[in-house]
């Protein structure tokens, strides 16, 4: 038997009045995906916890069959793994997004997706102008850094929020605060003169672009707990495909392999068709691989219904067309988001998530198309999310 998970980051919501209380799942065209869930088994799946954040870390590290009430203890760490950055003891690591603030408010969070070239240089000068050796700065990918910090574990007491959360509110209600906060706080001013005249945002002033006005610390995290090799809990060996260090390191804690396939980004510009082949390509040599695409969640954030539809659209043709196509004798498929992110809210919730489980040994539940509504009607629940890589498995 072979296997495929496929993770539509952030793909469910809420229901829109504006589109006569449809959500985007519901207002998108998939006749494949449409097509699986009429022939597979529907439901709904709790990937977060109770009173856990309503993270992709959390809610993805259930769904791939590990209970984050056990193994999750920070986001920012687990990017870290992803790209090699040793955490020490004494050591702390947190998510540092370049952002940009107007008017005292949070005008993007992501800087106007600023690319990856620019940032590192934004980055470079941060690490001359703000680091030392117990400051230290790490590109990552667009807008998404790390800084590690040595001799400041209470850094970690400090309550941050996430700038996703927070489109267009006041800035000052939601700075790091508490113990711990004020080092935080200082970096995070220290920044804004250190970016506002660099070359780099001048130019994207000049084309109309936003510019990137600070950084913005969150998701602090120290070293995370040594997780039991996918392999060995379930008898598999898997690969893993994403556009982002997340998903890299949550593989790498697992002993998956992860794919380097070109053109796979974190957003619509992803070579979903180039990532799909690549991914079932490795079933040649793996029993299992895992297809992270962020490209929904991403138009979630931006509060975009138009761009999160079309990013379904785009993930039903060219991804699940594909897997649908895929044929090497016994395949399963599971395909499901990690969390819902409304566009109303424009961030992530902790409710559950529509799933489909589809090929030998799953007989059709009554479904008639992947949506929120459907996953509901067929009563199939999984209260703890992370039970259902054992369903898929056979475990």
């Amino acid at each position: 038997m072979k296997y495929c998970v496929l993770i539509i980051d952030g793909a469910s919501g809420w229901p829109l009045d504006e589109y006569g209380g449809k959500t985007c799942l519901e207002l998108a065209e998939t006749p494949n995906l449409d097509a699986v869930a009429v022939e597979g088994l529907v439901g709904l799946a709790q990937t977060v916890p109770a009173g856990m954040e309503p993270s992709s870390a959390s809610a993805c590290m259930s769904l791939l069959g590990y209970n984050p009430g056990v193994y999750y203890r920070g986001r920012a760490a687990i990017e870290a793994i992803s790209v090699g950055i040793p955490i020490g003891n004494g050591e702390v690591v947190f998510r540092c997004n370049l952002v940009a603030v107007k008017d005292g408010r949070m005008w993007s969070y992501s800087s106007g997706y600023i690319s990856t070239e620019e940032a590192e240089q934004l980055i470079a000068v941060l690490s001359r102008s703000l680091g030392s050796s117990e400051i230290c700065f790490y590109p990552g990918v667009g807008y998404r850094h790390l800084l590690k910090l040595q001799g400041h574990e209470d850094t970690l007491q400090a309550a941050c929020t996430p700038p996703h959360d927070i489109p267009g509110k006041p800035i000052a209600e939601f700075l790091p605060r508490g113990q711990g906060s004020q080092f935080l706080r200082q970096l995070m001013n220290d920044s804004e003169p250190v970016l506002a005249q660099h070359p780099v945002n001048i130019a994207r002033q000049k084309r109309g672009d936003i510019p990137a006005t600070m950084v913005w610390l969150f998701w602090g995290s120290g070293r995370v707990p040594d997780m039991p090799v996918f392999e060995k809990v379930y008898g598999l060996k898997a690969a893993l495909t994403s556009g982002v260090d997340l998903l890299g390191g949550l593989g790498q804690m697992m002993a998956m392999d992860i794919l380097n396939i070109p053109g796979v980004t974190d957003g619509m510009n992803n070579d979903f068709a180039g990532q799909t082949t690549g991914a079932l390509k490795s079933l040649d040599d793996h029993d299992l691989v895992v297809i992270h695409i962020e490209a929904p969640d991403e138009a979630g954030h931006a509060g975009s219904v138009e761009e999160k539809v079309r990013a379904i659209e785009v993930i039903d043709r060219e991804v699940v067309g594909r897997l649908r196509l895929f044929t090497p004798g016994n395949f399963r498929l599971l395909i499901m988001p990690d969390h819902p992110t409304p566009i109303r809210v424009q961030t992530h919730v902790a409710e559950p998530v529509p799933f489909v489980l589809w090929g030998p040994g799953f007989t059709a539940n009554g479904a008639g198309r992947f949506t929120e509504a459907e996953a509901k009607k067929t009563g199939l629940f999984f209260v703890n999310g992370y039970n259902i890589m054992g369903r898929l498995v056979g475990r």
